[in-house]
């Protein structure tokens, strides 16, 4: 359904889909398709000047005050669950936590370093009524929080924080990316290593994609990566209850049970 997004005369704008709902396709008298954003970061910029994300075309202050990002539409798809494993995925990682330039834009825009105790607290401070009596969740909680002294991590650079195969994006021409930086923060880049290898790649792995990544798998980034794996699986329970996505919501439950059964952060 096309939607009222007055670019002038001859454009065609339809939504693109997305949880903000502030994603939108464009094309101008049947010419190549953009995708657009309403009110993107200025981070855009350099995300795109570093070929993280698909070029950057144009950018437009409307009327009203908000600013358009067209970006250049590309064909290809998202990556697959088992896609994750490619050494493609471990390199472009490896240069987002290690740019400089990203590290400084972030830095610009007023974007803080954050430390594991901050994220618990503002984790805690998300819970609300109805998780703050969950016997699971809170026995997590504690887990983090003894486990605080042995996580810290001074080299702290540009994460993602939701590095899900579905924000990954191969092009025809094999050009890979990675896409919806609204949630990026400066932190321990094991904020982003956890989550990808627990849910992606085979155990035995970890070493050969790490060194793809460009590190050693050691005691103290396993430690880091269990962390921020419990960390971002209450983060997920506390997004879908807010969301009312029940079925979602116990299966990020369930993970959590299951992850503090199975191991301890030691």
């Amino acid at each position: 359904m096309e939607i009222s997004l007055d670019l002038g005369e001859g454009w065609k704008v339809f939504p693109a889909g997305g949880a903000t709902g502030e994603a939108y396709i464009a094309q101008y008298e049947g010419q190549n398709k953009l995708f657009l954003k309403r009110n993107s970061s200025p981070f855009l910029a350099v995300l795109s000047a570093e070929g993280i994300v698909p070029k950057l075309m144009w950018t437009k202050r409307m009327e009203n005050g908000d600013v358009i990002t067209a970006q250049h539409w590309l064909k290809g798809r998202e990556l697959k669950p088992i896609d994750m494993t490619d050494k493609a995925v471990a390199m472009l990682l490896s240069k987002i936590h290690n740019s400089k330039e990203l590290l400084n834009m972030l830095k610009r825009i007023g974007k803080k370093q954050l430390q594991p105790s901050q994220l618990l607290e503002d984790l805690i401070q998300t819970l609300g009524q109805s998780l703050s009596t969950e016997k699971e969740i809170w026995n997590s909680i504690h887990l983090l929080e003894q486990k605080l002294p042995y996580i810290s991590y001074e080299n702290l650079g540009v994460c993602h924080c939701d590095v899900n195969h579905n924000n990954w994006l191969i092009s025809d021409g094999q050009e890979l990316y990675l896409i919806d930086w609204d949630g990026a923060m400066i932190a321990d880049p094991a904020l982003d290593l956890g989550p990808l290898l627990y849910w992606y790649i085979p155990r035995n792995n970890w070493s050969d994609w790490l060194h793809h990544y460009g590190v050693e798998l050691t005691a103290d980034l396993e430690r880091r990566m269990k962390w921020y794996v419990m960390y971002q699986t209450i983060s997920s329970i506390v997004w879908y209850k807010s969301r009312n996505e029940d079925t979602e919501y116990k299966q990020w439950v369930a993970h959590l049970e299951n992850m503090f059964a199975t191991f301890s952060i030691s």
